[in-house]
């Protein structure tokens, strides 16, 4: 009984091993074929190119939020509407007092995001040389 035992798990754990070099091999043949598409001026190149423009969507809406309070000061400014523009003054004295701790997380989000090495600009005091 346990001899039968033995031997299904090694056959079980060989069929699984070599269906793994199957798909290796398989992938490496697909990457093979791809480049010499590539190669030949049939397929355009692929790999992370698409992988990037998948992710633009997170720059698109980091740049819209960072952008909103210019955009929002500037239609104070225009409107010339008074208690908007104390309306905005007021939020800039606010997010002045914001915690330190929650600035240095959003900008190590947006950095992250845009691909900069965050921890440079707290080697750097913030930014400021």
């Amino acid at each position: 009984m346990w001899f039968q035992a033995i031997k299904l798990a090694v056959s079980a754990g060989s069929k699984i091993y070599a269906n793994k070099q199957k798909t290796k091999m398989a992938m490496s043949d697909a990457q093979l074929m791809h480049a010499s598409r590539m190669a030949e001026g049939k397929e355009a190149y692929q790999g992370k190119l698409l992988e990037a423009r998948q992710s633009d969507w997170k720059d698109e809406a980091v740049l819209i939020i960072l952008s909103l309070p210019i955009g929002i000061l500037a239609w104070a400014v225009i409107s010339e509407d008074p208690t908007a523009m104390d309306k905005v003054k007021l939020f800039f004295d606010m997010f002045s007092t914001l915690p330190s701790w929650f600035t240095n997380l959003w900008i190590l989000v947006v950095a992250s995001i845009y691909g900069i090495k965050g921890t440079q600009i707290f080697k750097n005091n913030g930014g400021k040389k």
